[in-house]
């Protein structure tokens, strides 16, 4: 069986409570997320876009993290997905700030720093349990 870093549970326990408190946050108060983010909502699609992928996908995320960090079967699935997920988000963001010539706000450098941090500590536990 194959071990476990200490960096790699506290990210995979960090994106844990992260994931399912915002999620549920956003689950619930689907505004919330949508005023960060400057944006509207105008008819049900967008409330429940918004619900969904700000609320649902981001409690299933937290939850799976969760898994990941009580079950060693999922320790190493968990470290990839938000590898995989985070980093793709924190690339995503990167990329359309550099192209806009609009401003943007502390919520997206915030963000952005959010999943770049979490994208290279995974990386780095992932290696380190990897050459254990």
């Amino acid at each position: 069986m194959e071990s476990k870093s200490v960096l790699g549970k506290i990210v995979l326990w960090v994106s844990a409570v992260t994931f399912i408190s915002y999620g549920l946050i956003c689950l619930i108060a689907p505004d919330v997320p949508a005023q960060y983010a400057g944006l509207s909502m105008n008819n049900g699609d967008a409330i429940a876009e918004i619900s969904a992928m700000y609320g649902g996908l981001q409690t299933g995320l937290g939850l799976f993290c969760l898994l990941a960090a009580l079950n060693p079967n999922f320790y190493k699935t968990g470290l990839v997905v938000l590898i995989f997920c985070i980093g793709s988000l924190a690339l995503a963001r990167l990329y359309s700030t550099l192209l806009i010539t609009d401003p943007v706000s502390a919520y997206t450098w915030g963000a952005m720093t959010y999943e770049f941090a979490t994208t290279i500590l995974a990386t780095l536990a992932l290696r380190k349990t990897s050459t254990r």
